[in-house]
């Protein structure tokens, strides 16, 4: 029996590669919300010069869909569907985005993709409201009116097109927020007297809070763009018939293999 286990666990590593692949979280993982969120509040925080009007942020169920979505297509660029909002969002007016992509995989952090955002602070200029550089992730992370945020991390097994590592295995990150950031013309935020003066509602680590706001909703919702929509049904067929079938056909061969060549399997 314990030959028949065995021989049942090789089959099956064999059949599903991905068993030894890097686990990324899932979009409802609460430890991955919590990071998400909390490396957004943080940079939100302790902005300088202080914000008068810096909303506190929170998931968004719906956001994290979306980002779920571009993310699947695995290409290092903004999502091309930003525009029409209805297609992005089922309820929000508008939704803003920062992408990241890293190798190898088992290299991913929250924190540390998040950090990279903001770590763009160095080459932004309050006063002149210019960058020096590329600041726009950092200048989304800190908008003050973007109260809602929603990120999702995917594994891209044949790489991350548009990077330099597009043939090696990649992870692509992706937050969406609402409402979108990055007006042209404006600030991220006011710096006018001391934090949350100039919002309403509990002031909290410097960022306004509101129970109303900050409520979370729930989404029966998928956007008509997502890859996995279209691989569904393929993915039904796999299930059902050709991994049991593969499966039984990788038995039998690895039976007769154990039969006729009983010392190519050894245990202990």
């Amino acid at each position: 029996m314990g030959i028949v286990v065995k021989m049942l666990l090789w089959a099956w590593i064999v059949l599903d590669p991905g068993v030894c692949s890097v686990s990324l979280p899932e979009i409802t993982d609460g430890k991955f919300i919590d990071a998400c969120v909390r490396e957004h509040n943080r940079a939100r925080s302790f902005v300088h010069p202080s914000a008068s009007d810096m909303l506190y942020m929170t998931w968004d169920e719906g956001l994290a869909i979306t980002a779920r979505a571009w993310a699947r297509h695995c290409v290092f660029e903004h999502n091309t569907y930003l525009k029409d909002v209805r297609r992005v969002h089922p309820t929000f007016s508008s939704v803003g985005e920062n992408i990241w992509a890293g190798y190898p995989p088992s290299f991913f952090d929250v924190q540390g993709a998040i950090t990279s955002w903001v770590n763009e602070n160095q080459d932004y200029n309050y006063n002149s409201n210019v960058c020096t550089k590329v600041c726009g992730h950092y200048t989304q992370v800190v908008w003050a009116s973007t109260h809602k945020v929603g990120c999702a991390a995917q594994l891209c097994p044949n790489g991350v097109k548009n990077t330099n590592f597009a043939s090696k295995e990649g992870v692509l990150f992706v937050c969406n927020y609402a409402t979108a950031g990055n007006v042209n013309g404006r600030r991220p935020y006011e710096h006018q007297g001391v934090s949350c003066s100039g919002c309403k509602g509990n002031c909290v680590e410097n960022l306004c809070r509101s129970q109303d706001r900050d409520s979370q909703k729930s989404y029966n919702w998928t956007p008509d763009w997502d890859p996995a929509l279209a691989t569904r049904g393929s993915n039904y067929v796999t299930i059902l018939i050709v991994r049991p079938t593969a499966l039984i056909f990788t038995f039998i061969t690895a039976y007769a293999v154990h039969h006729f060549y009983p010392n190519v399997f050894c245990y202990e």
